[in-house]
This record gives C-alpha cells, structure tokens and sequence, in this order.
C-alpha cells in the first residue's frame, strides 16, 4: 500500500474514531473535536502512524485553514472587541504568558528539572510550535555540540502537550462550576454587548400631525439619524394611491407614511411626526415595488449607503440590511458587505436599476472563492515568515503559520475585495473548511505525540513534566480567570476565547466553540492571539538563556 493511501486510512480512522469520542457527554459536557487528538495519540503509541512530511504538512496546512477562516469570518467583530475590550483581554493574555514563565523558572529551582525540559514544558503546556521552534535555536546557540537540550526540549513538550490542552479545558469548566455560568445567558450577553443581535425589526404606519415638518426632507428631520428610522412609503393626503418615498421625501399633515424600524427606535421616533395609524400602506394600491436584492457587485463593497446615494439617484429605499443573519436597519454610514440582503422599495424602473447595480447574483453568493482563498493564504504564509527584530534577542521572531495568516484573513476581511479578489466564504463552507483544518492539525499532532508519549511519560522525569505541565497551564488560567471574573465581570464565553488565544491552543478554542453556538469565543481568540503568539517566541528563548546559561 502507497504512504498516500495507508495516510489517508490512518487519518481517517483517527477522524472517525475522535469524533465518535468527542461526541460522549457526561453531565452535558462532551471533548468535541479535541476527541481527535487523543484517538491520534493513541493510534500513535501502537505504531499506526504516517509519513513524517505528510503529518508535518498536513498539521500546518489543516493550521492555516482554521485560523485563516476564523479571521476571514470574524474580522470586522475582533476590530469591534479591539476597541471596546482590547487593552483588557491582551492584558489578560500578557499575565497569564508572564505567570506561565515564571513558574517554569520556580519548578526548574524547586524540583531540578532536566536541562532543556524547562522550556520545553512551557511551549508544550501551551501547544505551542512556533514557540518550541525558538527555543530549539535558542538552545543550539548556547551548546551547538550538544544535542541533548535541544531532544529534551521535544520530548518535554511532546509530553506537555496533551496535559496542557486537559488543562485549559479543565480550567473553563472549573470556571463554569465556580461561577456557576449559564452558557446560553452569557451568549444572549455578549452579542447584545457587541451588537450582533438587534431587536426585530417591523414596520409602522404613522398619521402626520405635526405641521413643523411640512418643508423639511424626511431624511433630515431631528431623530432620524439616530434611531435608524427609515421610510418606505406614503400616501398623500385625500388620496388613494400609495408613492414610494425616500430621505428626499416631504410629508404634511394628513399624510400617512410606512416607517421601518425596532420597536424602541419606532417608539422614540413615532411622536415627532404623529401618531400611529391602522391603515395599512401595503394592502393599499399604488405603484410600489419591494425586492430582495443581495450585494454581489465588488464596485458597491464597502461604500457606505450615504456614498451610493440609491434614493437620489434611483429614488429609491433601503429598509432593512440582513448580515449573516442578522437584521439591521440600515444607517447612511452603514457600508455594505458582499452578501448582505437589502429590502429594497421604489418604482418598479428603479428597483430593477438597483438590483443591476448591487448584483444580485444568487448562484455567486453560494460559491466559494476559492482563487481569493488561497492568494489570501499565500500572503498570510509569506507575513509569516517576515522575521520580527526584537531588542535584546539574538534571532528575530516570526509570526509563524498560524500568526500570518489570521492577521492576513483579518485584513483581508476588512478590505473586502481587491480588483476581481472577494473575501468571501459562506457560511457553511467556512464553518466546514475550519473544521477541515483543525481535525487535520489534530490528528497530525497526536499521531505525532502518540510515539514517544507513553514510553517517557512513565519514567520519573516524566511524570514530573506531565504534572508540572499541567500545573503551568492551569494555575494562571484559574488566576486570571477568577481576577477578570470578579473584578471586571469579563463574559465567560469571552474569557474562554482569551483561554484559548493566550495558550494560543485551537483544540481548546475548538471545546471552547462547541460550548455554544455563538462566535464570541472565536473573536476573543483572534484578538488576542497575535501580540500572544510574539510573546510566546520571545518568552520561549528567554528561558533558554535564563534556564542553560
């Protein structure tokens, strides 16, 4: 049998057999899809391995696929945790590295810690690759003869490993048991905290009363701006035909107008024009058309809905904005994105002319592109390997494949398009390419640790790195966890992400997903990830030189 073939069997069993593993639950809590790493250790230790290189690329490739979806996916909502919660949560992440270091340095001096297995232990209790890399060249540089730090900086993180990922895992459960967490409360929380979910959205008839309105254009009347109110249609005083109208639309008394908006905005809105009418303006006739339009058309991304000026020129009305899911009323600074849904109203001339203008191509909408996949995946690899120079360092530090391309996804998410280039995946075939990715860097990372785990993990020096593995894990994720917990009220779906992103761990983030349905694990993930992934590398090499020097 071909090394291609008997990989796939091997990776397939392992996938299979993780998955059926993870999807055990005891009292509702189940691995997931970190199932995979241990069915990978497993088969590992009785032999059932593959080709080094093919592991070795399929666990980067499988990386990269996950963490470049995840940016591409959750880009615009990390900028939003940025600039709302940034300096907290990487200041979360920067304490649980620092206390992460510092008890190597207190295990090396109480227990006596082999030469090497130190830092070694730290990269491995925090799954980090890049990171062991480091210290591996850190290591070589100070003995370049001497071949044993560096093996026993593997072994040490081969053992760590999979108790650094039990012990992140079992951190967010302690957590969730001490604090006595409602998952589904601390989702509802945090996405009406980042505004991903909006009250539903209805439309009102309203009587104008107010005779201060007569001259002025709808758009610009106090309130408008701010409640997100927008108008539909209108049908004129002692007449019986209902218009389409706009921002540019005039209303006088009498006049009855249809208006969109959320209960609350349509409350704060409905006395500065009237009151609300039982005439409904969409049983009555007129000449008004509404279509479904979905934004296809690179030349409309990221233009904002005052830039297009589609009332002006086709006279014709946005209501709603329907965005992964979600239904927005639509502002004059909102700026669409490729594959929002737009409720659009006016004359049937000018609804067609807008349609044409905003794509509206369905069959595009449902297809990956996977040409700007991949040139964003080149370009998120080739950010990574850039050499980072840092004071104080004799080797300069690189995001590695897992750091460039999230940055790259990220950026590229924000952009939206470029020439002919869209970043856009659906949603299915994201969700799926990321599961592809992480269960391709599980099973390669298992299989790999499988063997050589179990034949060090039972000697003396094992069971000391298992156990202080373990404990560099833990300890300044409860620390912290407890401090951000109590002191800032930090959301638990959030503090799992920061978990997750600070040990810079994809199983973890993978248990951490399958808490719930919400993506605010995710995002805190990759808002933290980047200044963590530089800190790692260059925390990894200092305990080189402190613990061998």
């Amino acid at each position: 049998m071909s090394s291609v073939a008997h990989s796939l069997i091997v990776f397939s069993a392992v996938a299979f057999l993780g998955l059926s593993f993870g999807r055990i639950r005891l009292r509702g809590i189940g691995l997931g899809s970190a199932g995979v790493l241990f069915a990978g250790i497993v088969f590992g230790h009785f032999g059932m391995t593959v080709d080094h290189e093919i592991a070795h690329f399929a666990k980067e490739f499988g990386l990269v696929l996950f963490v470049f979806t995840i940016g591409l996916q959750l880009g615009p909502g990390i900028i939003r945790l940025w600039k709302a919660q940034g300096f907290l949560l990487n200041g979360l992440a920067v304490a649980i590295v620092a206390m992460g270091g510092a008890l190597v340095v207190g295990f090396d001096y109480l227990i006596g810690l082999a030469p090497g297995s130190g830092p070694g232990l730290f990269c491995g209790a925090t799954t980090n690759t890049p990171a062991l890399g480091a210290a591996q060249q850190a290591a070589a540089s100070l003995a370049p003869d001497s071949e044993i730090s560096v093996d026993t900086l593997a072994s040490a993180y081969a053992v760590a490993y999979p108790g650094g990922i039990l012990g992140i895992i079992t951190s967010m459960l302690l957590l969730r048991r001490l604090f006595k967490v409602d998952v589904d409360a601390e989702a509802e929380k945090a996405e009406q905290a980042s505004g991903t979910k909006n009250d539903p959205l209805e439309r009102r008839s309203l009587l104008v009363t107010n005779d201060r309105i007569g001259s002025i254009a709808f758009g610009s009347l106090p309130g408008v701006d701010e409640t997100g109110v927008r108008i539909s249609r209108i049908q004129r005083h002692e007449q019986t035909e209902v218009q389409h109208a706009t921002e540019e639309t005039t209303m006088q008394v009498g006049d009855i107008v249809q208006v969109v908006g959320t209960p609350q905005e349509l409350a704060r809105f409905e006395p500065l024009v009237g009151r609300q009418s039982d005439v409904d303006l969409m049983e009555t006739p007129g000449d008004v058309v509404y279509r479904r339009v979905v934004v296809t058309e690179p030349s409309v991304l990221n233009h904002s809905l005052r830039e297009l000026s589609l009332d002006k020129i086709y006279s014709t009305t946005v209501t709603r904005v329907m965005r992964s899911g979600v239904e927005m009323t639509p502002r004059g600074s909102m700026r669409f994105q490729y594959g929002d849904i737009t409720h659009i109203v006016g004359d049937k001339d000018g609804v067609e002319r807008v349609s044409k203008v905003m794509g509206n191509s369905l069959k595009s909408l449902d297809e990956t592109q996977f040409a700007s996949l991949f040139f964003g995946v080149a370009v998120g690899v080739a950010v990574g390997m850039i050499p980072i120079a840092l004071p104080g360092l004799p080797f300069p530090v690189k995001l590695g494949l897992a750091g460039g391309p999230l940055i790259a996804a990220i950026l590229f998410s924000l952009v939206g398009h470029l020439g002919g280039l869209i970043w856009y995946i659906p949603y299915s075939a994201n969700l799926a390419l990321r599961e592809l990715g992480i269960l391709l860097f599980l099973a390669s990372a298992g299989l790999g640790a499988g063997e050589t785990f179990f034949s060090i993990v039972f000697t003396l020096d094992g069971m000391k790195w298992v156990l202080a593995g373990i404990v560099i894990a833990m300890l300044p994720l409860l620390t912290v966890g407890i401090v951000a917990r109590k002191a800032f009220n930090l959301n638990y779906l959030t503090l799992c992400g920061v978990f997750a992103g600070s040990m810079t761990d994809p199983p973890a983030l993978a248990f951490a997903n399958s808490l719930s349905d919400s993506q605010t694990s995710a995002t805190a993930y990759a808002a933290v990830y980047p200044l963590t992934m530089i800190l790692r590398i260059v925390a990894a090499q200092i305990l080189v030189y402190l613990l061998l020097s």
